[in-house]
């Protein structure tokens, strides 16, 4: 793209998996080329991807023992370790973060802006969530240091000059936690990818689940739900919840583990709809499956209500309860749904989209910024 910045840097939380916020990552290195990823820590060998990038520059962090695969051994050195960088020689930095990331610090003739996945989640949104899991000893030991790190975000929540977001949902929680005003730039998905035809899987007329087996996805709720109504269910993902959620599961449910894209495209194409009961931030899987042309079934909060139309490209349910979803699937009708309209909504967040979205406001708002100065 012509008239862009060259002497920027991107900085992201850490750089030790694969999911949406790393496409964003390649979608902005796809507009930022010659731009080095700055990082708490960095795994080569969980993070392949990241290899495109001319740097990837952890701090540190990198030398602790098992902080590459096990960061949140090192919660209260995170903060740290992104006050460490120097980003004197940049003209410009692009945070991308969850979590600590935006704490960086810069100099007046940097402009920095953060494009923030959510505030942090386990010492806002989800606070309560996370702290209900630790057992009472642990969580009484740990009240300094949640105080001190949420002392810490908030502070580091001012560094940045400019805020973009993912969603109208997060720009909510920035206002509310952060008091930053924000923009919203959808983030990118791979439209044209999962809107190619694809051969028929084996398996045939399925729901399908597809994400990260962790506890706050929602799918054990989804597993109890088909259990009891035994129609087929797919599910594509692994995680820490793995065999825990296989061990309550019928005959009907098949856990398919990680697939490659080319072939997740052909179970996207071919199922009855796409399930995703949980909040969150945006939701790329519900946006792949409607590029598939395939329905989604989910709930009416969060980055859902901004991506699925009610009754045109899915169904939308307005409790998050077993009864709420056992009524949805038992009458719901995936014939009812024009698969053709329905990728063709899922369009308007393509990964072109995004680029030229982001490149336009990055450039108003570090014209506002400069005229500041």
């Amino acid at each position: 793209m012509e008239d862009i910045p060259k002497n920027i840097a991107i900085i992201y939380d850490r750089v030790n998996k694969w999911g949406g916020a790393e496409r964003v990552l390649l979608a902005l290195h796809e507009i930022f080329p010659e731009s080095p990823l700055f990082t708490a820590v960095y795994n080569p060998e969980s993070a392949g991807w990241a290899k495109i990038f001319p740097q990837v520059i952890p701090s540190f962090l990198q030398k602790f023992p098992y902080a590459k695969s096990h960061h949140e051994l090192y919660p209260w050195l995170a903060p740290l370790a992104f006050e460490s960088f120097n980003f004197n020689q940049y003209d410009a930095v692009i945070s991308v973060t969850s979590a600590d990331a935006k704490g960086i610090v810069t100099q007046p003739k940097t402009f920095h802006l953060c494009y923030c996945l959510t505030p942090t989640r386990y010492l806002w949104s989800h606070e309560n969530l996370y702290r209900s899991r630790l057992d009472p000893a642990t969580r009484y030991v740990t009240i300094p240091l949640f105080n001190y790190l949420k002392s810490w975000d908030f502070i580091a929540s001012h560094r940045p000059d400019s805020y973009l977001t993912i969603s109208s949902a997060v720009q909510t929680r920035i206002s509310e936690y952060y008091s930053r005003d924000s923009r919203v730039v959808y983030p990118p998905v791979d439209t044209e990818f999962f809107a190619q035809d694809a051969p028929r899987p084996e398996l045939s007329d399925y729901f399908l689940w597809v994400g990260r087996l962790v506890f706050h996805k929602g799918l054990e709720l989804i597993i109890r739900v088909f259990n009891e109504i035994n129609l087929p269910l797919v599910i594509i993902g692994t995680g820490s919840q793995e065999e825990r959620l296989k061990n309550i599961s019928g005959k009907n449910i098949s856990f398919l583990g990680f697939i490659e894209d080319q072939h997740l495209v052909s179970y996207y194409r071919h199922s009855r709809a796409v399930l995703y009961f949980h909040e969150e931030d945006f939701g790329i899987v519900p946006v792949e499956a409607m590029a598939a042309g395939r329905p989604v079934i989910g709930l009416r909060k969060g980055g859902l209500e901004e991506t699925v139309i009610h009754g045109l490209t899915g169904h939308l349910i307005d409790q998050s309860t077993p009864q709420a979803l056992k009524d949805a699937l038992l009458s719901f009708n995936h014939l009812a749904y024009d698969s053709k309209t329905i990728s063709t909504h899922a369009q308007k967040f393509s990964k072109e989209h995004f680029k030229e979205e982001f490149v336009k406001v990055f450039k108003q708002e570090q014209a506002i910024y400069r005229s500041k100065s």
